[in-house]
């Protein structure tokens, strides 16, 4: 079982502090969530019905029809594996470790941003997240598009992990979604803070579509969560109100750390990424104080996502003074 952000219960047991009087930010999951309208007592009582508006609202958001909903990124993550050949796969390191575990068994090589290039020549297929988890790196899209198209020219594939551009779309390759050798995932989990519904999208060539639909197998999402992702998807003047909202959050909160003296912070606007020697110190100062981050050992690291309320903002401000003596201390 790899680790994730969001285990709150576990950290209440572990540092016997009551669930209700923890911070969590830990997840990268936007804080002010989309307002779901009710869910019709249909949604609960039928089968799923392809033809409800979800596709026709994704088609819009993503400007493509070329894609297949599925139950979250995850079952994709694990199925396409399967289903893509390859044996020499390039990911970046560090990254979101759940796509090194389904390539597992595959010639595996981690590359850092700069070594992409020039590892690719010798690469069957590359899976990047974009912009990357944890690190927060983001490539030009002419450079994605130039990967592809090299990888796709000999038979290879390019799969992006897109769980965080949604607040800053414009590096994004939905516009080739469809071509040969490219597989996009698309999630409602992060930017509209509906993780809880998994919702996912597979941008990809209509026989790779076909054939993980036909192993993921029918009604891979309930009715209730396609009521909320039909909502969400298509209420654009929300998406736009968010945006701006969540890109001053996240300079907020860079701000907010460089101030605590953190160094270099980066990573979208849902959540900033910082290198510190003592990481694993400072998640357990942190917690003593009823907050949570997100803790990585190599290299050693902290992600912090957003807070919601100004209550919040406050109460990691007065936990980073307290422990800035141990921030300070390299």
């Amino acid at each position: 079982m790899l680790e994730h952000g969001g285990r709150l219960r576990r950290a209440a047991a572990q540092f016997d502090i009551p669930l209700a009087d923890w911070l969590d930010l830990s997840t990268g999951i936007n804080p002010w969530p989309y307002p779901v309208p009710p869910v019709p007592v249909g949604a609960w009582h039928r089968l799923p019905e392809e033809d409800d508006g979800l596709e026709a609202a994704a088609a819009r958001y993503y400007g493509t029809d070329q894609l297949l909903p599925v139950a979250g990124s995850q079952p994709a993550i694990q199925a396409l594996p399967a289903l893509i050949p390859g044996e020499r796969v390039c990911l970046l390191d560090p990254t979101y470790a759940e796509h090194p575990q389904a390539w597992r068994g595959r010639q595996l090589r981690c590359h850092t941003a700069d070594e992409i290039d020039s590892a690719l020549d010798d690469t069957d297929v590359l899976v990047l997240v974009h912009p990357n988890n944890p690190s927060g790196t983001l490539f030009d899209a002419a450079q994605l598009h130039a990967w592809h198209a090299r990888l796709a020219a000999r038979g290879g594939w390019l799969v992006v992990d897109e769980a965080f551009i949604d607040s800053a779309p414009a590096a994004s390759l939905t516009t080739l979604a469809g071509a040969p050798g490219l597989v996009v995932l698309r999630s409602i989990g992060k930017f509209f803070g509906l993780a809880g519904a998994r919702i996912g999208f597979v941008l990809a060539p209509r026989p790779l579509r076909e054939a993980l639909a036909e192993r993921l197998g029918p009604w891979t999402l309930s009715g209730p969560a396609r009521h909320a992702g039909r909502a969400a998807l298509a209420d654009h003047a929300w998406q736009a109100r968010m945006r701006v909202q969540l890109a001053a959050a996240g300079d907020r909160l860079q701000r907010l750390l460089e101030h605590h003296g953190f160094g270099e912070c980066r990573g979208p606007a849902l959540f900033k990424w910082v290198q510190h020697p003592r990481a694993a110190e400072l998640h357990l100062a942190l917690a003593a104080c009823g907050i949570l981050v997100r803790l990585f050992d190599s290299p050693a690291s902290l992600r912090f996502g957003l807070p919601a309320t100004e209550a919040d903002w406050q109460r990691l401000a007065t936990a980073l003074h307290e422990i800035r003596p141990l921030i300070e201390h390299r």
